[in-house]
Order: structure tokens, then C-alpha cells, then sequence
């Protein structure tokens, strides 16, 4: 199976980028096998949309679960359109994110989870002070 991490670099040694959308780099890793290929986030320095960007270009690479730090409500729904099971909450290695997913101990994430983690309220506006 491929599982996608958000990763700081093309390594399975890298460490898990908490960032799912502007990560710089996604590291596609079999599962059975721990064979991997690092791509590079051509998302990341997009000005908006970049979670939708980057959820269609690891879909488009067949993966079936991504582990990463946090994940946006427009990932998460372009992510779960495609089919793809959502962890968040990973840390460490690539190598070790994958480890614990193998043995069961990172769950997928909800929709609820989502929305209620990001601070996604029901604030004015993009955090300007109000005169």
C-alpha cells in the first residue's frame, strides 16, 4: 500500500513536516516493502489553494493513506473525495510515522476533527484588528 507523508525533506529519515499543504516534500513510501520516492511540493509556495493542489498531486500518484502533522478542511474534503484515508497528528521520522501507522497506532482522522482543530471559527475576516 502507498502511504504519503508531509515530510521536511526526501528522506525516510526526514522528519514529518506538520504542514500537509506547504510541506516541501511528500514522501510516497510501499509499505511492504519501505521502497519510497520523494517528491517535491510544487504547492507549497502557491498563494492560495495550495492543500487542494498538493491533495490532487499526491492523488494523482495512487496513494491511499497520507500521515502528516495537521491538514486543512480543503485537503481533508480533496483528500476524502479521492479516497484517501487521513492521519494527522504524526511526528518524528518518515521511517517511525510509517512504523506506527503499520502497528496500528495512528488513526484516521475525521471530518469534526478537522473543523475543530484548525481554528476555523466564525471570526471576521483574515485577523486584521477591527477600528
Amino acid at each position: 500500500m502507498k502511504i504519503c507523508v508531509s515530510a521536511s525533506a526526501d528522506s525516510l529519515d526526514a522528519q514529518v513536516d506538520p504542514r500537509f499543504g506547504r510541506c516541501p516534500y511528500f514522501v510516497i513510501v510501499d509499505s511492504e516493502t519501505m521502497e519510497f520516492e520523494a517528491i517535491p511540493n510544487t504547492a507549497a509556495g502557491a498563494m492560495g489553494g495550495a492543500g487542494i493542489q498538493a491533495a490532487q498531486m499526491v492523488a494523482s500518484k495512487g496513494v491511499k493513506v497520507v500521515v502528516t502533522g495537521n491538514v486543512g478542511p480543503n485537503a481533508f474534503q480533496a483528500l476524502s473525495a479521492a479516497g484517501i484515508k487521513i492521519v494527522v497528528g504524526a511526528f518524528g521520522t518518515i521511517r517511525e510515522a510509517v512504523e506506527k501507522y503499520k502497528k496500528g497506532e495512528l488513526r484516521e482522522t475525521s471530518a469534526s476533527t478537522v473543523r475543530g482543530h484548525f481554528g476555523m471559527g466564525t471570526g471576521r475576516g483574515m485577523g486584521r484588528r477591527r477600528r
